[in-house]
């Protein structure tokens, strides 16, 4: 028997896959996933030109309680930006940063997949 945690660990992974697949599609290069940063985690980091992407991935199966992108809080934001910023420390990038979230919404074998470019900035 699994626990909530289990499903929603594996919801996220799922997603985390559908949304590098798609991110591969649309010609971005995937660098890592699940970089670790402290006790926080960017679910994807890509590629596109000169700029370095670092994407929140949100997957649900149904909308009911709101878009998934809608999850992303300003407190989420906060643990995301300090993230990139050790990140672009700490691998000396030069490239510009921009922040998306990609929300994907499954249901049995389909999903919609949300990509939302420059969703957010880095706050003070």
């Amino acid at each position: 028997m699994s626990d909530g945690k289990e499903s929603n660990k594996q919801k996220g992974d799922e997603g985390e896959a559908i949304a590098a697949a798609y991110l591969e599609k649309e010609g971005y290069t995937i660098i890592v996933k699940n970089w670790k940063y402290e006790r926080f985690e960017v679910d994807l980091i890509a590629e596109k030109g000169n700029t370095i992407v670092f994407v929140e991935v949100k997957t649900r199966y149904s909308n009911t309680y709101g878009e998934p992108w809608e999850a992303v809080n300003k407190a989420k934001r906060k643990k995301i930006c300090a993230s990139a910023d050790a990140y672009i420390q700490q691998y000396d990038i030069r490239h510009e940063p921009r922040f998306d979230i990609v929300s994907i919404i499954k249901s049995d074998r389909e999903f919609r997949i949300e990509h939302l470019e420059e969703v957010f900035w880095p706050m003070a």
